[in-house]
């Protein structure tokens, strides 16, 4: 791991030393950057972000973090004894920190699953709608004509675009919570 605080990362910007900050960087499985100014945490996110080209997640608890939050990819607020402005610029808040491994393990497994689904019925839907326009064409001999009554394809749309996200999103859990909480190498699999 790698520890820097606020001062050395002052003199890493102030020097121009981002290049060197980010080899060291990838050879760590962790950095920590304490002491730091707000403006140096978000420069940080930003640097990573720009010249890694990684995901940048970012988490605070207080209105330092705000613009570290805003620089990352995806920001998770922590709701505490520094007040809410932390939970107000973030894409996902926790009341604490113990909360982030279900938040991510769980929670992230789920939801890119669902994601991951809902793509593909969405392109398979709207597959087989356009080939069954496709085909009528030739049996109407390419007049234009409409296949169906402008209500039905609305119900059509309407019934298989609003359902089933909604039932995914309510029931689909393919492994159980503790069993991801158990084996977090399962979050790796969808990637």
């Amino acid at each position: 791991g790698l520890v820097i605080d606020g001062r050395t990362l002052s003199i890493i910007f102030q020097g121009g030393l981002e290049e060197k900050l980010l080899e060291l960087a990838r050879r760590c499985r962790s950095v920590l950057c304490c002491r730091a100014t707000p403006l140096q945490k978000s420069l940080v996110a930003k640097l990573v972000r720009r010249r890694l080209k990684a995901m940048t997640l970012s988490i605070g608890d207080g209105a330092n973090d705000v613009s570290m939050i805003q620089a990352a990819d995806v920001g998770i607020g922590i709701s505490g004894q520094e007040g809410m402005q932390a939970v107000m610029a973030s894409d996902f808040a926790i009341s604490r920190f113990k909360h982030l491994k279900k938040l991510l393990l769980v929670h992230g497994h789920w939801c890119y699953t669902r994601l991951a689904k809902m793509v593909i019925y969405f392109f398979y839907k709207n597959v087989c709608y356009v080939n069954l326009l496709f085909w009528y064409q030739f049996f109407c001999g390419f007049s234009g004509s409409s296949m169906v009554d402008y209500w039905q394809m609305i119900f059509f749309n309407l019934f298989f675009t609003s359902m089933p996200p909604l039932l995914f999103g309510v029931l689909d859990k393919d492994v159980s919570a503790e069993t991801l909480l158990r084996l977090p190498e399962l979050y790796k699999n969808g990637q």
